[in-house]
């Protein structure tokens, strides 16, 4: 009996070790990854084999979304989506300027509470937000030396941005003038704040960075000013498009281009290869800085952008704001732990679907009010039971009259499918594209349409218009 009592009293430590979790017996859990999201301006997609970096070790090193959507065309409603994970018509920031949009707005509403930064800060993460932040920021409502809740480290552009020369950064607070030597270009000082930060940190970094290019001016970094010198802008099946008669109003009033305009647009399309250089040599130096640091295999590093762009396409020399493919949809390239090298995903995503991402590979907890899903199932391979099928983009004109010149698109609201792009304009036009037949949305199918096919996708867009919070991951599954 007494051989018996000792040899259970021998075993019960090991019984009672097993019986609690790894973590309470002092086990050293998985660190926490670190993430960086890398957010280029008005990229549009099928350009990132230019530049080698991004192609060798972002696109044959990791996954690349082929159906992923911006929320607006436009570049503060975008970015406002992204920091907060909300629709243009939740958030309400529906413009780059006062006093529908831009930062002053974002402000004015007090939505940096609770963005993205906020978030991962709280899940013990060391944040920093480096770049472009929202349009107009600081604005007329907040210091140049204003930095918003959540971010530990900050190094954002307070004036001359665009130029990437000559610039005001707010460094913590603190304003520094830059000039137009080599070494002021902005994305080559972002690169060395990069290195700086990753080197320095000791606990989870998430690193939100936000380079200029390919934005107008598109000005390059000196090396880089003759590069591309035979380019030419992608002709397209809608480039210069031939027939609008089906179109709606405004697209009927652009006139076609003519050799002088296409000149233009190809100068253009050069000069916005010249100036990705910078953001392509930015990735390089990220990458070796990871693998000095000894953080690459622990890190993952997102790569899109706000919005796309017209180069020709449609009759439009350049510009965005449209609901067409070359404005709505961007490119998603995904490099980190369990990610398949050189993949690619069909399954469609938002910029909504990134700050769930980040939450959900950080431990972070998102607002109650954010409004997409997080990425990982598909980033891991995996084929998720529900999963979305609509991408909602809202877009307002402003009403300042400088920026209203910019765009002649009138207000709509658009529901991108895996097949069809249906389009309400507030002039009570309408739009229609099978992008299986017509992937360059020539054919304004809209007059003639099953009525029944229409009244879907009608009610679907208003699911989606009108959904709030969760409610918005029953809309985007709506067939």
């Amino acid at each position: 009996m007494f051989k018996g009592l000792r040899r259970l009293l021998c075993l019960l430590p090991l019984m009672i070790t097993a019986a609690v979790p790894a973590a309470a017996q002092g086990e050293a859990r998985a660190p926490k990854p670190n993430i960086i999201f890398v957010l280029t301006d008005d990229l549009e997609t099928g350009t990132l084999e230019n530049f080698p970096n991004i192609t060798q070790q972002l696109v044959r090193q990791g996954a690349s979304f082929d159906r992923f959507f911006v929320t607006n065309s436009w570049c503060c409603p975008s970015r406002s989506s992204i920091l907060r994970s909300q629709y243009v018509h939740s958030h309400g920031v529906w413009t780059n300027t006062a006093p529908e949009g831009g930062f002053d707005r974002f402000h004015t509403l007090d939505l940096e509470r609770s963005t993205i930064g906020t978030w991962m800060s709280q899940a013990g993460y060391r944040t920093a937000l480096m770049g472009k932040f929202l349009n107009h920021y600081p604005g007329a409502t907040a210091p140049e030396t204003y930095v918003p809740p959540g971010w530990n480290e900050w190094d954002v552009p307070v004036r001359n941005l665009y130029q990437e020369y000559g610039y005001r950064l707010n460094e913590n607070g603190k304003l520094v003038d830059y000039g137009w030597s080599e070494d002021d270009y902005l994305s080559d000082v972002l690169a060395r704040k990069t290195r700086d930060f990753i080197t320095t940190s000791k606990q989870p970094f998430f690193l939100y960075l936000a380079p200029i290019a390919p934005h107008n001016p598109n000005n390059p970094a000196v090396r880089h000013m003759n590069a591309f010198p035979d380019a030419q802008a992608p002709r397209t099946p809608d480039f210069n498009q031939a027939d609008v008669s089906a179109e709606p109003q405004w697209l009927r009033n652009l006139p076609m281009l003519h050799a002088q305009g296409i000149a233009r647009v190809d100068e253009r399309y050069r000069a916005r290869l010249r100036s990705m250089l910078g953001v392509d040599d930015l990735v390089g130096s990220i990458i070796g800085t990871l693998q000095a640091a000894g953080k690459l295999d622990d890190t993952y590093i997102f790569f899109s952008s706000d919005n796309g762009f017209h180069l020709g396409t449609h009759r439009l020399r350049q510009g965005k704001t449209t609901p067409f493919e070359e404005a709505i949809r961007v490119p998603l390239v995904v490099r980190g732990p369990g990610i398949k090298a050189g993949s690619e995903i069909k399954d469609m995503a938002a910029t909504v679907d990134l700050a769930p991402t980040f939450a959900a590979l950080g431990g972070a907890t998102p607002a109650t009010f954010a409004e997409g899903r997080s990425l990982l199932p598909v980033l891991r391979g995996q084929a998720p039971k529900t999963w979305r099928h609509n991408a909602l983009i809202e877009f307002t004109r402003p009403t300042s009259i400088s920026s209203a010149k910019q765009t002649p698109v009138p207000p709509y609201q658009a529901l991108r499918t895996e097949q069809y792009t249906y389009v309400k304009y507030d002039t009570g036009e309408t739009q229609l594209y099978d992008l299986t037949k017509d992937p360059y949305e020539l054919h304004n199918l809209a007059a003639t349409a099953d009525p029944a096919l229409l009244r879907n996708l009608d009610a679907r867009l208003q699911a989606m218009h009108t959904c709030s919070g969760a409610n918005c991951l029953v809309a985007d599954t709506r067939q």
